[in-house]
């Protein structure tokens, strides 16, 4: 059986579940949970960046990042469900990707910069610097977001592991500025189940 390590709360773990009950794959996988925070934690040996998440297959190979996972999933599937063949296609859930996972990425390092640094080494600059890049990718999506019946594929999954990571950590805030990327998101949690049972809830 193939183990994910993952932690709940991970957008990017999430993005591999919610795929892997799209492709029907989910049962392949056994969840095992990983603290990147903690040295002794086999997951930097697994990967060693230290980030989740991470494939561990029956003969020790591994896979990682998100990005790798998926494509790989897609393959086990058949190839050609959440990664278009069409080379038009493709790149465009390709980029939408990338514009999810960068917001990701950036309230990620938002977050961190509360919980590891001491109140008093914190930079709001940097805070700042990381927000306007999540504020300038919502309005940009924001202008243009994905169609409503759009395909669920690698850049609809990602952009909702993101808005799911901004309700977690920010309470929603994007929300008041963003009603056309609300109603795109509650459409897509009506058509993908596994948006709501992967939400982390702690």
């Amino acid at each position: 059986m193939t183990i994910l390590r993952s932690s709940p709360a991970s957008p990017f773990g999430r993005k591999v579940k919610i795929a892997a009950h799209e492709l029907g794959l989910i049962d392949r996988l056994t969840i095992v949970m990983a603290d990147t925070a903690d040295p002794s934690d086999s997951l930097r040996a697994q990967n060693p960046l230290g980030k989740i998440p991470v494939l561990v297959f029956d003969d020790g190979a591994t896979l990682f990042d998100s990005r790798v996972i998926l494509e790989w999933l897609d393959l086990e599937a058949g190839g050609g469900r959440i990664l278009p063949n069409e080379p038009a296609a493709r790149f465009a859930t390709l980029r939408l990707q990338a514009l999810a996972d960068g917001v990701t990425d950036a309230a990620i390092l938002i977050v961190y910069e509360s919980r590891y640094r001491a109140e008093t080494e914190r930079s709001a600059a940097w805070v700042a610097y990381q927000q306007a890049k999540i504020d300038r990718t919502l309005a940009h999506l924001e202008a243009a977001p994905p169609a409503l019946d759009a395909a669920v594929d690698v850049g609809a999954i990602a952009l909702a592991a993101a808005l799911g990571y901004l309700d977690l950590r920010f309470a929603g805030a994007w929300r008041a500025t963003c009603p056309r990327l609300v109603v795109w998101l509650d459409a897509f949690a009506a058509r993908v189940p596994s948006f709501e049972t992967t939400r982390f809830r702690g």
